[in-house]
């Protein structure tokens, strides 16, 4: 009877602990639970996206603020209402995360109401486009002012904004579309903005900054635009100014690019600038959905064999005179490779060309679905105008490329890969950049055909595996929302590379 009283006693107090113990697990639990969710509400950051007015700059910008979405983080992407109609639509599960703010592209005089891209206007309008681009200075500033974001990743063109941000409090990356080597190219930020050179031969050499055995440096030809004012220089403020204090004011520097690929480049960099430099990897583009332009020219490439079509694009931007496209045109038909060429414009090709050429090659004028295109198998090669982005594009695809740059970063990217035995270049006049449809022809066969490039086809391929790995590019952007979230600008003074 006593021992079954004792037993009853003991079972009631455990029974009794056991609810306290119970209920102080769950409350722990909730108390962990709200801590957890306080912690990962802080993490979350806000990070607004200001892109130069181009769709070489836009798209860039819209990948990495993917990437930063996918990680749980709020993003405000701005620009101006036409070309935020002109990017991809968002996927399901971002369209949450990322927010588009449309501001209207102020008007002024000389330029037509429907130019707000790079794209949209001839080269000698582009300082036009960029006044109207400073004109956003006051709207930005109220939309900052409204809605705080923890950053603001910038571009080149907008070197009024760190000093807004600064007094704003909110931290600021400068984000290059332009990769290591180029940067080094143009030097520290103090260069850029004192502009030491002043006329084409300054661009022409290595610059002294440079400690090691390089060929990055542009030719005559692809310099005199550069350096030459154009007929509507109407800001009174320079591409190297601009850069300068995008640079100098920031408070990261992010690149296209990753060290794996241009790693002296990159250390130097980090010695120029004295600030954290991170790369975001190449961005490899998303492939866009179907169109009936898609369609026709999938059915055309379906025809020829693997590796055997060079597909020919000199960007949005760039514009060759008829001289110039006449020997393009030549250079393609004596190659006797099959071809698939864009012209933004109606094409100002020989007489008789495309019937000559009917069946082996296709000439198309306007948009077309590239990245589609260069995934194609048909594909080998790309003779490229050597922006950046379609660098990026073709080598992830595994494209041999043949450079013909025609202007801005261009030629420092051509000397970039070629010292890597990456490519083959079109030779041309060193002092009016001419060439003729023989050095056309002769490039076009080496990379696609001949024995002796071989080399430079299985380099191509082997780039593949650097320029379209999507794994290597996601560990970049991890190192950047580790240094974002947990740095920030005040405390922040090394890099991670």
């Amino acid at each position: 009877m006593y021992m079954t009283y004792i037993s009853s006693m003991c079972n009631l107090t455990c029974y009794f602990f056991s609810c306290i113990h119970i209920g102080w697990l769950i409350k722990f639990c909730k108390l962990r639970k709200t801590n957890m969710e306080d912690k990962r509400e802080e993490e979350v950051m806000h990070i607004a996206m200001f892109p130069w007015l181009a769709m070489g700059h836009l798209l860039p910008f819209l990948s990495l603020s993917k990437l930063l979405a996918q990680k749980g983080h709020k993003i405000s992407f701005i620009s101006t209402p036409r070309n935020l109609e002109r990017l991809p639509k968002l996927p399901s599960n971002l369209s949450s995360s990322i927010t588009f703010v449309s501001f209207p592209l102020p008007l002024i005089s000389g330029l037509s109401p429907t130019s707000e891209s790079s794209m949209d206007v001839p080269y000698n309008k582009q300082q036009s486009l960029k006044a109207a681009f400073d004109l956003l200075q006051a709207p930005l500033k109220e939309f900052l002012l409204r809605s705080s974001p923890d950053w603001i990743i910038y571009d080149y063109a907008s070197h009024w904004l760190p000093s807004i941000a600064a007094e704003l409090g909110i931290s600021k990356a400068f984000f290059s579309l332009f990769n290591a080597a180029t940067l080094c190219f143009l030097g520290p930020s103090s260069s850029l903005i004192d502009e030491f050179r002043t006329t084409p031969e300054d661009f022409t050499v290595v610059p002294p900054w440079v400690p090691f055995k390089s060929n990055v440096a542009f030719r005559y030809h692809e310099v005199t635009r550069y350096v030459e004012k154009t007929d509507e220089d109407v800001t009174g403020v320079s591409d190297s100014v601009r850069f300068g204090y995008s640079i100098g004011e920031s408070d990261a520097v992010f690149v296209r690019s990753c060290p794996e690929f241009e790693s002296e480049w990159f250390g130097l960099l980090k010695d120029l600038y004295q600030k954290p430099v991170f790369p975001t990897g190449f961005l490899p583009p998303v492939i866009e959905d179907d169109d009936t332009t898609w369609v026709r020219i999938k059915e055309w490439l379906d025809k020829q064999r693997v590796n055997s079509v060079v597909y020919v694009s000199l960007g949005t931007e760039a514009s060759l005179c008829r001289e110039e496209v006449t020997e393009l045109a030549l250079g393609l038909e004596k190659s006797e490779t099959p071809f698939f060429w864009v012209l933004r414009n109606e094409p100002l090709t020989p007489d008789g060309f495309e019937e000559r050429v009917k069946g082996r090659g296709m000439v198309h004028v306007g948009w077309v679905p590239q990245v589609k295109i260069l995934r194609h198998e048909s594909v080998g090669g790309f003779l490229t105008h050597c922006g950046w982005n379609s660098v990026v594009e073709g080598l992830g695809f595994g494209k041999a490329p043949i450079f013909l740059p025609v202007l801005n970063e261009q030629g420092l990217n051509t000397r970039l890969l070629h010292g890597k035995g990456i490519g083959v270049e079109v030779l041309r006049d060193e002092r009016d950049g001419s060439f003729d449809s023989c050095s056309v022809a002769d490039s076009v066969r080496l990379v696609m055909v001949d024995e002796e490039g071989e080399s430079i086809r299985d380099k191509a391929k082997l780039m593949k595996g650097l320029f379209g790995n999507m794994d290597e590019n996601i560990r970049h952007v991890d190192e950047i929302v580790s240094f974002m979230t947990s740095k920030g600008s005040s405390s922040s003074s090394s890099s991670s590379c």
